[in-house]
This record gives structure tokens, C-alpha cells and sequence, in this order.
């Protein structure tokens, strides 16, 4: 159209017309008066932001900070996702711990667990899994991870089967794994995932009896890396510390990664030597919901075997 500038040529135009340099001069001086201005009407305002060391030239990065934090605690408490349970606040939870001395602590892993964990097994948010690190350190003593360098299974909770006990070295008989009705469970036709436990009888040491005896399953196989970080990842997980709580009674063992599975179609996701399985629902405990941590016990302080909650302050103290 006549008359009318290009856009281009408007451009150069409105360029060569302002100085950008000096508009953001006099933006800024004119900020810093109208502070100076809202400091001398008010100094009462004045007294307060530096009471709480605030700058009013960064008021807006620092409102932005807030609401960003918030946000984010708003994502991982406040809006829980679908079929979970809005996280009791760990103020809540000290008083319920500091009651429970009388009641019990296996009472108030109960309650706490129906607070805190969906009606049906499902992965955990991270929320909820930094929850049930932090009760199980402060109310058992024992440091647990749902992420221990780096690492993560696919589930944190899920439903754990009966197993059988594994061939520990060529030619192991099931009369050799003790006596009693944990060895009605049989024997496994074939060694776990990570072969025999020792090359011979005369090299199966008292360690490698207590792995066996108190060991765990987990779906290695399904990792998503699995196929693509080994044999690092294989070595990481094997005879690997987790502590297994059932949540229907909170009873708890500390035991070792010994085998890979269940497969998918069986519907479980770990499962637990004929030892662990009577100890967390006793003889007739074959299936049922269960919490699986890493225990983070470099230094092999934890013992295998039963968490006793009476010797809460011995964990601690081992750890310390």
C-alpha cells in the first residue's frame, strides 16, 4: 500500500531512533527512585526486608523461588496421583512414633502404612518412597533406599511369592539346608541366577549359608538397562541387601538378592526363600503386598534375617 512502510525498513527506522542504552538507564534510575520513595513513606517496610535480609531490587527472583518450591511440594504432596493417598507431614508422624513406644512399633508401621500406601500395589511416587526411608531409619533404625547409587527396581512395592531353596554348590541335597517345615518347600530343579553359592560343600562358609538361607527375588530380568549395562549391573545385584517388610503386619527381614524373577505372567514381583516367607506371614504365607529397599550397609553391619524392633537402638548404634 502506498504510503506505508515496509517492515523492514520500519525496523532500521525505530534502530536508529532509540538509544537502547539510555532507555535502560533511566529504567533503572527511575526503579531505584521509586524505591527510594517507598523506603522514605514507609520505613517501616524498609525495617522488615532487612529484618529478613531481603532485597527489594530481587523481590521478583525471590517471589519466583517460592512459588517454584511450593510447586514442586504441591506436585509431590498436595496432588497426589490417582489411587494415592495425600502423604501425612513428618510432624504428624514424630508424635505418632513418640506415642507408639507403649503401643508398639509394628502398630505404628501398620497405621502408618495405611496412611501412606495405595489400596492396591502400584510403583511409589518419589514422594511417597522418601517418606518410608526416613520412618524406617527413624522408627527401625536401619538406613534404607529406594535409589541406592543409582540403582532402582521397577516396583518398591508389590506382592511377593514362595520360593524354594537353591542348590549351593554341585551336589547339595535338601536334608543339608537344616531340619523343621522349612524344608517343605523342596528344592529348586535348577541354581539361581547367579550360579552355585560355592564350587564345593568344603567352600560353603557360614556366610554363604546365612545368603541362601535368607534370600530374595527380584525382576532383575525387567530392568529397562538390564540387557544393556551388564555385567556391571548383574555384579551390582548380586547378594545385594534389601529389607522386606510386610505391610499387612509390618514384620521385616533383612535379606539378599539371590535369584531373578518372578517371571511377569505369575503376577508377583518378588519372591522370598522358604526361611524369609515363614518369618513374614508364617508356614501358610505364600503371596502378599510387601516394601523392598536397598539397605545401605557398606560396611556389613546388618545382620540377615528378622529385623527385631527391641534392638532398634543396636542398629543405630552399629551404624553410628
Amino acid at each position: 500500500m502506498k504510503g506505508k512502510l515496509p517492515t523492514q525498513t520500519y525496523h532500521k527506522i525505530a534502530k536508529n531512533q532509540i538509544d537502547y542504552d539510555v532507555l535502560r538507564n533511566r529504567l533503572k534510575l527511575k526503579h531505584l527512585e521509586e524505591i527510594s520513595t517507598l523506603y522514605n513513606k514507609h520505613p517501616h517496610v524498609k525495617k522488615y526486608f532487612d529484618y529478613k535480609k531481603l532485597d527489594l531490587k530481587n523481590i521478583r527472583e525471590h517471589s519466583a523461588k517460592i512459588i517454584g518450591a511450593g510447586a514442586v511440594f504441591g506436585a509431590l504432596l498436595l496432588a497426589p496421583p490417582d489411587n494415592s493417598k495425600a502423604l501425612p507431614t513428618p510432624y504428624a508422624l514424630i508424635e505418632k512414633l513418640d506415642n507408639s513406644r507403649e503401643s508398639g512399633l509394628d502398630k505404628f508401621l501398620i497405621d502408618t502404612f495405611k496412611d501412606i500406601l495405595p489400596d492396591k500395589v502400584r510403583p511409589l511416587t518419589q514422594g511417597e518412597e522418601k517418606l518410608l526411608e526416613q520412618i524406617f531409619y527413624n522408627s527401625v533404625g536401619i538406613k534404607v533406599n529406594a535409589n541406592l547409587e543409582g540403582e532402582h527396581l521397577n516396583t518398591t512395592y508389590g506382592l511377593i511369592g514362595a520360593e524354594q531353596h537353591l542348590v549351593r554348590y554341585p551336589g547339595d541335597k535338601l536334608q543339608n539346608h537344616g531340619t523343621g517345615p522349612d524344608l517343605a518347600s523342596g528344592m529348586a530343579p535348577g541354581r539361581g541366577a547367579w550360579g552355585y553359592f560355592a564350587t564345593n560343600a568344603a567352600q560353603l562358609s557360614d556366610d554363604l549359608v546365612e545368603k541362601e538361607k535368607w534370600y530374595a527375588v527380584v525382576q532383575t530380568l525387567y530392568l529397562p538397562d538390564w540387557n544393556t549395562r551388564q555385567p556391571y549391573i548383574k555384579n551390582w545385584y548380586k547378594y545385594r541387601k534389601v529389607m522386606i517388610v510386610n505391610t499387612n503386619n509390618a514384620k521385616a527381614v533383612i535379606a539378599t538378592v539371590a535369584d531373578s524373577g518372578p517371571a511377569a505372567w505369575t503376577g508377583k514381583h518378588f519372591g522370598g526363600s522358604p526361611e524369609v516367607m515363614n518369618y513374614l506371614g508364617g508356614l501358610k504365607y505364600k503371596k502378599g503386598p510387601v516394601l523392598v529397599f536397598f539397605v545401605d550397609d557398606p560396611e556389613n553391619k546388618i545382620p540377615l534375617g528378622p529385623v527385631e524392633y527391641n534392638k532398634t537402638n543396636e542398629y543405630l548404634t552399629k551404624l553410628n
